[in-house]
């Protein structure tokens, strides 16, 4: 596991493809819609949201409402907000249970239960071991002592979690225990900006913070969605794409953040069973009705490696993967279809 600001941004591997803004801009009197973007530092990463409205007025009233929302559940949940419910009951471990709002208790409830799902794949209690790891693009001599690995994954478990329903309170039992959600805060936040355009009346729009897509309805001029899939190997080409709505395209990388030894790369994801790095991927991107769900799923695959991450990934009703592997082989899950621009066809795991 890892914060989500260390996810793969824009720049390398999902490239927002909004088509022809301008022709949209054109067709416009036909349609009488219009589209309508804005940007925002948030939850550590950079947001972009982007709305088809009727007019300038409620384009910029929604965009503005669903930022907010996104910025109001990084002050509620934040690890690193000093005020947030996240940040009291880290530090209460060890001491005594912390009542939270319903909306943290009931993200917490969830990520329990995906941690349960993918055996422990996905764990908020990640943040517990030590931090042993600069991931700084250099090349290390080493790795760290095994004992000291061994050592800083001690508190971290999942199943250690102790929630309370009828008093909405969360108890970490050890000291020195910590929960951090930003392995699907971001998700989390696009789902609930979702719900506030929804009141708003917006009909279509996509939302993309750090390579967290979500989008739904249909551009100005009427036609789907475009999310480019990028290659990690040339930033800022194209190598895939896919036209959608009512969908989450979310991608996890290691190739921003991440060291070598010798000659393999160990990125930032955090296998959390063992304390390592997880190898054996370069990237995961999960195609998922859930914004959320998605969110959480490209860190499981992750940690899982690719065989048992397919397997997994197959095993799921309505969500699709296409992972490249260390070696650069590029494989895909049952049901998922891309357009590719050149290159073979990538494999697909049954």
């Amino acid at each position: 596991m890892t914060r989500k600001s260390w996810k793969s941004g824009l720049s390398l591997w999902l490239l927002l493809a909004l088509l022809t803004a301008g022709l949209a801009q054109a067709q416009a009197p036909l349609a009488q819609r219009h589209t309508f973007t804005r940007s925002a530092h948030l939850m550590g990463s950079h947001f972009t949201f982007t709305v088809v409205a009727d007019n300038d007025s409620a384009g910029q009233r929604a965009l503005r409402a669903g930022l907010g929302e996104v910025r109001r559940i990084d002050r509620l949940m934040s690890f690193w907000d000093s005020t947030s419910e996240v940040v009291r009951i880290n530090r209460m471990a060890g001491m005594q249970p912390v009542a939270v709002s319903a909306e943290t208790f009931d993200l917490i409830s969830r990520t329990l239960r995906l941690s349960k799902l993918s055996d422990g794949a996905f764990d908020i209690t990640f943040a517990s071991a030590d931090k042993l790891y600069k991931f700084d693009r250099q090349s290390h001599a080493n790795l760290p002592d095994s004992a000291a690995i061994r050592a800083s994954v001690r508190r971290i478990g999942w199943q250690k979690i102790k929630l309370d329903a009828a008093a909405h309170t969360v108890f970490l039992p050890e000291k020195g225990m910590r929960i951090n959600l930003a392995g699907i805060l971001q998700g989390y936040g696009l789902r609930r900006a979702k719900l506030v355009l929804d009141q708003l009346g917006i009909k279509g729009g996509l939302m993309n913070g750090s390579g967290d897509i979500y989008c739904w309805g249909r551009q100005a001029d009427g036609s789907l969605w475009r999310v480019a899939i990028g290659d990690p190997d040339h930033p800022n080409s194209v190598a895939a794409w896919v036209d959608i709505t009512d969908m989450a395209v979310v991608t996890a990388g290691n190739y921003e953040q991440y060291f070598t030894v010798g000659q393999q790369v160990y990125g930032h994801i955090i296998n959390p069973h063992t304390g390592y790095p997880s190898i054996g991927l370069r990237s995961v991107t999960i195609l998922c009705p859930d914004v959320e769900l998605a969110d959480g799923l490209d860190e499981v695959v992750f940690v899982k490696g690719p065989t048992a991450g397919l397997a997994f990934i197959n095993s799921l009703k309505g969500v699709d993967c296409t992972l490249i592997t260390d070696d650069n082989k590029t494989l895909t899950s049952r049901g998922m279809t891309l357009n590719y621009y050149h290159g073979p066809a990538p494999t697909t795991h049954p």
